[in-house]
């Protein structure tokens, strides 16, 4: 009856990774583009987090980027009309 109030308590191991060589913490979970990100060490509060995301918007970004995004936003247009059968000639009526 005794051992039937007391909780038992769970196990904890020591362990430690054979070999690891890096800095800090190899359990600390972090996402490995966030030392990159503006928005991920603002300050808190949704006002701040929009501010700093509008302002990452407005800094010219690569320009060859931007024009291959571009292309390949027409070229998926291209194919989804192309799979649907979509009839181009409506734009062209004399």
């Amino acid at each position: 009856m005794r051992n039937f109030l007391k909780l038992r308590r769970n196990r904890t191991f020591d362990y430690k990774p054979r070999y690891y060589e890096g800095e800090g913490s190899p359990y600390k979970i972090e996402h490995k583009l966030d030392k990159y990100r503006s928005t991920a060490n603002s300050q808190r509060g949704l006002k701040n987090k929009f501010s700093s995301a509008f302002e990452d918007l407005k800094r010219e970004g690569d320009k060859n980027l931007r024009i291959r995004f571009w292309a390949i936003v027409t070229v998926l247009v291209l194919v989804f009309l192309f799979i649907i059968d979509f009839d181009l000639s409506i734009f062209f009526r004399r």
